[in-house]
């Protein structure tokens, strides 16, 4: 299934039930960013926009910061097995090449996301496009061994960047 695109002023148009629907994937199995992003239309550039969503995430609080990172999955993890993941998740995975590792790599992915989880609670979060299999190997290698301060932080940066990298894909010029 192709993605719908639309311009920054059709989104500005949406009634807000479809403007909530149309940007509900931006942050993963989180609309309530987007409903937070309504009522503040008309944006007058996806950066506007973006400021405004990322600034509702961290206006939200930990707990809400923390079910944010939590509702995505692991990189390779059980969901992509199964076939579970969102469409811009699968998308994003698959660009990585994360759907080519071998047996040894994907057994390293599982690790390092059992690790990371044990230690911090939450899924280990990367924005991959840009990257391949080793270099994301190698970053989730370096940041196993963060603080959890450190990381919380980092997660929701790199959830920025996702959440950019989406807008970017729906929203044409």
């Amino acid at each position: 299934m192709k993605a719908m695109h639309y311009t920054l002023d059709q989104l500005n148009a949406l009634p807000e039930e479809t403007f909530v629907t149309v940007l509900s994937g931006i942050f993963e199995h989180s609309p309530w960013v987007a409903e937070a992003a309504a009522s503040h239309r008309p944006f007058a550039s996806v950066d506007a926009l973006h400021v405004m969503m990322s600034g509702a995430v961290e206006a939200a609080g930990e707990e809400r910061q923390l079910a944010l990172i939590n509702a995505h999955p692991e990189l390779a993890g059980k969901a992509a097995v199964r076939g579970e993941l969102t469409e811009e998740s699968t998308r994003e995975q698959s660009g990585a090449g994360l759907n080519l590792c071998t047996q040894e790599e994907f057994d390293r992915l599982q690790a390092l996301n059992a690790a990371y989880r044990e230690k911090f609670g939450f899924p280990f979060i990367l924005a991959v496009r840009g990257y391949d299999r080793h270099g994301i190997i190698a970053n989730f290698e370096a940041r196993v061994n963060h603080s959890r301060a450190d990381e919380l932080r980092t997660s929701l940066d790199q959830i920025y960047r996702i959440a950019r990298f989406r807008l970017d894909d729906l929203i044409s010029a």
